[in-house]
């Protein structure tokens, strides 16, 4: 459903048309403008949600300060329209800057479409234009309709309106960190900045400059002072993805900083305090890693305060058909396809997959199928799972047969049943497949 304004500053003409193309579908009304200097007229009398800033807009001025010029005015004049910065140049301390001085993200050009619509959606979420209406928390998380996800929303509620630091686990794909955005919209820090970290992309020799920021001449090319996470999230909410990742040597470096409530910048001496709400996820189980010496128990109830657990969507399945729905819809708007909608053979499918991508793997298989689909329904023939019914996640598999098992089934699947492919691509002869077919009843 189309709703909320957009306003579109740039002043390339070609860039204005194909943005404004790809939001026709999202938003209810767009403006654009060439000239920032029409930039407060529009402001009072657009009164926009979202505001897409240029960063540069005078031939040869390539240092972004104009943008900054605008986005200040903007959160002076209408501090509740949510700022996406646009640039070409891909600077990470221009994009800090504005980011600390009230931006709610930042994209670079050439830009991917989808990303771009996305990110644009997910601000006016955020902002005034995503809150409105009676109860302040329309534009926020879907919940699907089944008693265990309506359970947890009754809770996150609750504790969404506290400082309590929360661990939120679940299967990779089950949303962890959807739900992390709605703790945060729903939070008196709602205001304040939503900073991401993955731990798991995180070198130890990154760590703490990326948590804890750096100085000038820190190590070799640090040619300025740079923030860390801790500080971009001052006033808001820090969320740190992947715990389980992390490093047992790093753990005693982080509950450092968060039971002392500062940091001090790689090459600094400085303590800054830090004023964050943390937010974890992990998709491991946490008590077990600390029975087996590999998580830091003190650690554990530092991060625990509030537990939530997202349960698998298989455990789920009331939801399944909801949610594949509110993908269908979103994608037939995104690719500018007219109306679609399941058959029953698909919609059966649908329900009947044991999902172990979780709401992850449902959603890319229903964009697939609205990209591929050329009639008004999707059949069951279009809906692609990445395993069957009774194929366990790989996490799930117990023994080396089994595992051996599914690689050469999926491999005879991948090469449509020519053998000869299947032994040359696992390496093995032609007799020995035919053994090992013949032992697992392929």
């Amino acid at each position: 459903m189309k709703q909320g304004t957009i306003l579109i500053a740039d002043d390339n003409r070609n860039i204005l048309t194909t943005v404004k193309m790809l939001l026709e579908n999202t938003f209810e009304r767009i403006v654009t403008i060439v000239n920032p200097n029409n930039i407060p007229s529009h402001l009072r009398d657009d009164r926009p949600d979202v505001v897409l800033l240029d960063m540069n807009f005078k031939s040869g001025v390539n240092n972004g300060n104009e943008g900054l010029y605008w986005l200040r005015l903007i959160r002076k004049v209408r501090p509740q329209a949510q700022v996406v910065l646009f640039t070409a140049y891909a600077d990470i301390e221009l994009a800090v800057t504005g980011i600390k001085e009230g931006a709610a993200d930042f994209i670079v050009k050439p830009f991917d479409n989808e990303k771009l619509v996305a990110i644009l959606t997910d601000a006016y979420n955020k902002g005034a234009g995503g809150k409105k209406g009676s109860d302040g928390k329309k534009g926020g998380m879907f919940w699907g309709v089944s008693p265990r996800m309506q359970e947890l929303k009754n809770m996150v509620e609750k504790v969404a309106a506290t400082d309590a630091d929360i661990l939120i686990t679940g299967e990779n794909g089950t949303g962890k960190e959807v739900l992390a955005n709605e703790i945060h919209r729903l939070s008196g820090r709602a205001g304040g900045p939503l900073v991401l970290i993955d731990m798991g992309a995180i070198t130890d020799t990154l760590f703490e400059s990326e948590l804890f920021g750096h100085t000038k001449g820190a190590f070799t090319d640090a040619k300025a002072d740079k923030p860390g996470k801790f500080e971009l999230a001052e006033g808001g909410t820090l969320f740190l993805d992947e715990i389980g990742n992390l490093s047992y040597a790093l753990q005693a470096k982080l509950l450092t900083a968060l039971q002392r409530r500062s940091i001090v910048r790689v090459g600094g001496s400085r303590q800054i305090q830090i004023d964050v709400r943390l937010v974890c996820a992990t998709n491991r189980d946490l008590r077990q890693m600390v029975a087996g010496g590999e998580f830091r128990e003190d650690l554990l109830y530092r991060i625990n305060t509030i537990h939530l657990h997202l349960p698998p969507l298989r455990e789920r399945k009331e939801d399944i058909m909801a949610f594949a729905q509110m993908f269908l819809e979103r994608y037939t708007a995104v690719y500018n396809k007219p109306a679609m909608k399941f058959t029953a053979a698909a919609g059966q499918k649908i329900r009947e997959q044991p999902w172990y991508g979780n709401i992850r793997e449902l959603q890319h298989a229903v964009e697939k199928a609205v990209i591929l689909g050329d009639g008004p329904c999707i059949t069951e023939h279009d809906i692609n799972c990445s395993r069957t019914l009774h194929e366990k996640p790989l996490e799930e598999v117990q023994t080396i047969d089994e595992m051996e098992r599914r690689l050469i089934s999926k491999t005879i699947h991948d090469c449509e049943g020519n053998l000869s492919q299947v032994a040359q691509k696992l390496g093995v002869s032609r007799q020995t497949l035919y053994n090992k077919i013949k032992k697992y009843g392929l």
